[in-house]
């Protein structure tokens, strides 16, 4: 049994994050790059990646890709493989919010939210998922939400898309586990970040409401995502599978 905590590091493993030039992708960016693993940010914009990178230092690497051109992710994952090596670990962070009723949420609204969501997850799992199981091992982490659990109106389209990532995550958790791929979800809480600043900013009710629920009374931090996400990626969590881990200050069940 090894007691050391190296068990929590992640040395020698790349790691690829989607939507990583901002608030959790960074955070998580940052937190993997300091565990010791070699992280590829990926986002649509070159600059906000670049200087991401340039903040987080040594480690991390840049690429610009638009995840929802779907048919182009097989050979952007080949490509990333080759120049940085084999994928360990595939977290699918990139998202978009609508806030709008239902009446005026549009097909496209809807397509859109779900094709950042869970299209792009899915393509891009199903591209590093032949490496893994050839290598025998891979850890794949999804990000959901809060409104996959707690009916929240004016969201459908983000709801429907993050609940969809769980069970995602649940039928390839017990499709792969065998192969030695772990799949599991994130479900963060309200962590203080530009997209929840979006979602809540002049809304005091549901500000309000948010830190009602929530125990802790406080809003998350962006690492606090960071270091669940380097812990379920590690050697440590080598047994965890096929779970939403709830990074909420117990908003779930806050009363």
């Amino acid at each position: 049994m090894n007691h050391s905590l190296d068990v929590f590091r992640l040395d020698g493993k790349v790691a690829l994050i989607t939507g990583a030039g901002s608030g959790l992708g960074y955070a998580m960016a940052k937190c993997m790059v300091t565990a010791g693993a070699k992280v590829i940010l990926v986002g649509r914009r070159k600059d906000v990646l670049e200087k991401a990178v340039l903040e987080i230092g040594s480690g991390a690497y840049p690429e610009a890709f638009d995840i929802t051109r779907h048919d182009e992710i097989p050979g952007f994952v080949s490509r990333i493989e080759k120049e940085y090596g084999s994928l360990d670990i595939l977290i699918n962070n990139a998202g978009v919010h609508c806030k709008k009723p239902i009446e005026e949420t549009t097909f496209d609204d809807f397509n859109g939210v779900l094709g950042t969501h869970v299209m792009s997850s899915f393509a891009l799992a199903k591209a590093v998922v032949p490496g893994m199981k050839k290598r025998g091992k891979g850890s794949i982490i999804l990000v959901s939400s809060m409104t996959a659990f707690i009916g929240m109106p004016n969201v459908v389209a983000y709801s429907t898309a993050k609940a969809g990532l769980n069970g995602m995550m649940r039928c390839l958790a017990t499709e792969l586990g065998g192969a030695g791929i772990r799949v599991n979800s994130i479900a963060p809480g309200w962590i203080d970040t530009p997209m929840l600043h979006k979602a809540i900013d002049g809304d005091q009710p549901r500000i309000d409401k948010i830190l009602g629920r929530t125990p802790t009374h406080t809003f998350g931090a962006p690492e606090d995502i960071g270091w669940a996400a380097t812990y379920l990626a590690s050697d440590a969590a080598k047994f965890i599978n096929g779970q939403v881990l709830a990074v909420d200050g117990g908003a779930l069940i806050g009363f």
